[in-house]
């Protein structure tokens, strides 16, 4: 008769974990498609300034990418600039010799306007450049179901074999902010025209990332609870695309890239704290070999999320790393001098988007890793 009770009391404890389970689930999954609609679209923001307004000369292009047409500009080289060689297009007869072009991938909820200073001082450096808006942003098409780190690769893509195509162009190299950044990785493991990249301020992966906004929330979730509701959120995010997490992770994109990579962190990013820059470092090299170029990384230690590119070193190494992974136009040190040189400011109204730095005037120091 005890026996008898004691298995009762199992089946209705069982039944009771059972139905807890599913009720938590349940809640999860909620959780994750209210998630999906708050977070899956971007909140897009105009397009407030023109090369024009600073005197570079410029395309208004349209990118082909799938059943997307892509706003961009095109800001080709000064003909002026000098080559490595020393030589400067003005002494050299015929059609200038083609130099490398660099995209440049803006981030979540900015626009191709919002990333120009990075177009200004890479073009004072003597590069090709190609801004464009990814889907959903800025003046590209407008999107309705979620755009994530695919659709930022997916884009990239697009936008390197437009400008791989074009006959001034001698070679590519990817530059990608935050979201961008990891878009700029990822399309790089697929895309073979790819020569080089630098990711700024890019998540690791989509569940890290997904779990930093619990935290940026204030949701005080446990972590034994917040780990798997991040997986499970950031599954949910992607099922509309069928992408998995790994379609999404820089880190397993950076494992599979083996050429130049230049990661730059700002030390106080609140947003995507700089330990993911170490993470993608760590992917990237266990899969090197001794002949593979080497994984840069820059930290820079009184910046946050955004606008690193007002900090010398940033500007400097960026070009220099450029020049030397694609072959010019200028030797490396001179096309990184240029590129500090080259004053460069935030937009006016920078209130959008993951932000940690709060004053205006561009701390000059810098801490660099090098493996």
């Amino acid at each position: 008769m005890a026996r008898h009770k004691r298995s009762h009391r199992g089946r209705w404890l069982r039944l009771v974990i059972i139905v807890c389970t599913l009720t938590g689930l349940g809640a999860a999954y909620r959780f994750a498609l209210r998630y999906r609609e708050r977070a899956g679209l971007p909140h897009r923001s105009p397009v407030e300034t023109s090369p024009r307004d600073f005197g570079l000369d410029f395309e208004d292009v349209q990118i082909p990418a799938g059943e997307y047409s892509l706003a961009g500009w095109f800001v080709p080289a000064a003909a002026g600039a000098s080559r490595a060689s020393g030589t400067t297009a003005a002494t050299i007869a015929g059609p200038p010799t083609p130099r490398p072009g660099i995209v440049v991938v803006h981030g979540w909820e900015s626009n191709r306007g919002r990333t120009f200073a990075h177009v200004r001082y890479l073009n004072a450096a003597g590069f090709h450049c190609l801004v464009f808006d990814v889907r959903g942003h800025g003046d590209s098409p407008e999107e309705y179901l979620p755009v994530n780190v695919p659709e930022f690769a997916e884009d990239t893509q697009a936008a390197v074999n437009w400008l791989a195509a074009r006959p001034e162009v001698s070679a590519v190299g990817v530059l990608g902010h935050s979201m961008g950044g990891a878009g700029a990785i990822v399309a790089a493991s697929r895309e073979p025209a790819i020569q080089a990249v630098v990711s700024l301020s890019s998540p690791a992966d989509l569940v890290r990332m997904t779990r930093e906004t619990f935290e940026m929330a204030e949701m005080n979730i446990p972590g034994m609870v917040a780990t798997p509701l991040a997986f499970l959120t950031a599954a949910v995010l992607l099922a509309p695309r069928r992408h998995s997490l790994a379609d999404a992770s820089a880190m397993v994109a950076a494992a599979k890239y083996r050429g130049p990579l230049l990661l730059i962190h700002g030390a106080q990013d609140h947003g995507v704290p700089v330990a993911h820059a170490g993470l993608i470092e760590r992917a990237a090299l266990e899969t090197r070999e001794p002949d593979d170029p080497p994984v840069d990384v820059l930290i820079l230690p009184e910046f946050g999320h955004r606008w690193l590119y007002e900090d010398e070193d940033c500007r400097r190494r960026t070009a220099a790393f450029f020049a030397a992974a694609l072959g010019g136009p200028l030797a490396s040190e001179e096309a990184g001098e240029r590129a500090a040189a080259c004053v460069v400011e935030r937009p006016a109204d920078p209130a959008y988007g993951f932000g940690a730095v709060t004053s205006k005037t561009p701390p000059a120091a810098a801490t660099t890793i090098s493996n």
